[in-house]
């Protein structure tokens, strides 16, 4: 299995995709850590991604670094938690979050994690790979 949280936290800035009814969408979005199979984000619960997610849990985040090797795509259901010791973390670790945010208790600041249940890679000298976790 390739260690794709390595990748993830050398590369944070990546393409969340969603599904809006019966459209895709995809927006830039932030990595912020991993546990395990975990992959956390946050987002607010004001934003239209907050009701995609919800409603639609399926989602893809891809990445990649400045040489496309790998160009990484983690892929599983978003699961949003309320736990203030992670959303903490997500504030300390994130300086820019936690000047929109503030504080973990904020009401819109919304942390969830894609529950990995596939891992695909792709580079120009392997090809595309796919990792189920």
């Amino acid at each position: 299995m390739i260690d794709y949280a390595a990748i993830l936290k050398a590369n944070p800035c990546g393409i969340l995709a969603t599904q809006d009814g019966t459209a895709v969408r995809t927006r830039v979005f932030q990595y912020l850590f991993s546990d395990g199979s975990k992959v956390y984000f946050c987002t607010s619960s004001a934003k239209p991604v907050y009701d995609q997610l919800t409603a639609h849990p399926d989602v893809s985040f891809c990445t990649h670094p400045a040489d496309f090797n790998p160009v990484l795509s983690v892929n599983g259901k978003a699961v949003f938690v309320d736990d203030l010791a992670l959303k903490t973390r997500a504030l300390d670790e994130n300086p820019g979050i936690k000047g929109i945010y503030n504080t973990p208790d904020n009401p819109v600041f919304r942390l969830f994690y894609i529950d990995v249940s596939e891992v695909e890679t792709f580079s120009f000298a392997e090809g595309p790979k796919s990792y189920t976790v």
